[in-house]
């Protein structure tokens, strides 16, 4: 371990020295990796300064032990030891899923699609309770949503909504969230008071910057039509709305969110390159499935991994057999411990590919 920790600080001294070199400042593609990969090392590099402090602080008061005959001081630094011994597990405990290799996506920001799925009306009325929950939860991290397209429901809630999330550390959190969400209540359009079960699903993409999919003007055709609401009305009469469609794979990439073209555009752009970049990124995501046996963050979107019941008000996520039974807090984004949890379970089972 000491040995590995002792790389990472050579590491992170290089990139340092690097980061002075008025070559790399003139790079900024270069500079912004460096930068990245510099401050994504500080946590690790902390955590060695303070283990190597507890290693030396050991090693000297096991010394002083040999030597020092003063019986009362002994005793006190023979209880010093044995905290610093507990000290060190523990540095050790934390220190070991430190250096658990991460996703290199975890840092990245995120873009959400939440679609209804199998339950009519019922089910656009959910898609809407999970993007209001989303929303909360973003408050509660003080990450910045921002809506790019969406399709509203006929009696309320969406079709279709996609929105992107910016903060540190998004896709690392919310990539826990993909797949199909299924709620069992009685629907507001029930008359006879049955609970009926419908479903919505989530798709949770790391962002692609520039840096990973290099487009092609020529590769993209771009459409322009107005934006409109609900039944198809027109919200306004110029040709905002911005539609691309990546000629090569046929995926495309629509947002009438924002009144300005090239704001749309702009938007339309970055969920078209992350589309891309995510046929690459499910082989990645295919392969650590077959390694693992909870696939806790999984390249099957269609897998059924969380169930709201309102009639008992809970929550059940069936990776990891977890229920609780405060579905309205919840819903008004209390997801944290779902998250904590699937993240140790995740964590687990890194640990053993490790070892293994």
């Amino acid at each position: 371990m000491l040995e590995k920790l002792e790389a990472i600080y050579k590491r992170w001294e290089e990139i340092g020295e690097q980061m002075n070199n008025p070559e790399v400042v003139a790079d900024m593609k270069r500079y912004i990796k460096l930068s990245k990969d510099y401050k994504e090392l500080q946590a690790v590099v902390n955590s060695y300064k303070k283990y190597k402090n507890i290693l030396d602080n050991l090693e000297s008061t096991k010394e002083m032990l040999k030597t020092e005959k003063d019986e009362e001081f002994r005793e006190l630094a023979k209880e010093e030891l044995n905290e610093m011994i507990k000290q060190k597990g523990t540095m050790e405990e934390e220190i070991r899923i430190m250096l658990i290799p991460e996703d290199p996506q975890d840092k990245k920001n995120a873009i959400v699609e939440i679609r209804a799925g199998t339950g009519g009306d019922e089910a656009s009325i959910f898609a809407g309770d999970l993007y209001r929950m989303y929303l909360k939860y973003c408050e509660t991290k003080g990450w910045k949503p921002e809506l790019v397209d969406m399709t509203e429901g006929t009696v309320g809630g969406f079709k279709e909504i996609i929105f992107n999330i910016a903060g540190e550390n998004v896709y690392g959190q919310m990539k826990y969230e993909s797949g199909v969400h299924r709620v069992q209540r009685v629907p507001k359009t029930e008359t006879q008071g049955r609970v009926h079960t419908s479903a919505a699903s989530v798709v949770v993409l790391p962002e692609a910057d520039e840096f990973d999919i290099d487009l092609k003007d020529s590769d993209i055709k771009k459409e322009t039509f107005c934006s409109s609401g609900p039944g198809g009305q027109s919200v306004n009469t110029t040709y905002s709305a911005v539609r691309l469609t990546h000629i090569p794979t046929g995926i495309i990439a629509t947002c009438q969110d924002q009144k300005s073209q090239i704001k749309n555009l702009a938007k339309a752009m970055t969920v078209l390159r992350t589309r891309i970049y995510e046929l690459e990124y499910k082989k990645y995501l295919d392969d650590i499935t077959s390694k693992r046996k909870t696939m806790v963050s999984t390249g099957d979107r269609s897998a059924k991994i969380r169930t709201y019941n309102w009639p008992q008000g809970r929550v059940t996520d069936h990776r990891i057999g977890l229920t609780m039974y405060n579905l309205p807090n919840i819903i008004n984004g209390d997801i944290q411990e779902f998250i904590d949890q699937l993240q140790l379970a995740e964590n687990a089972e890194r640990l053993k590919e490790q070892i293994n």
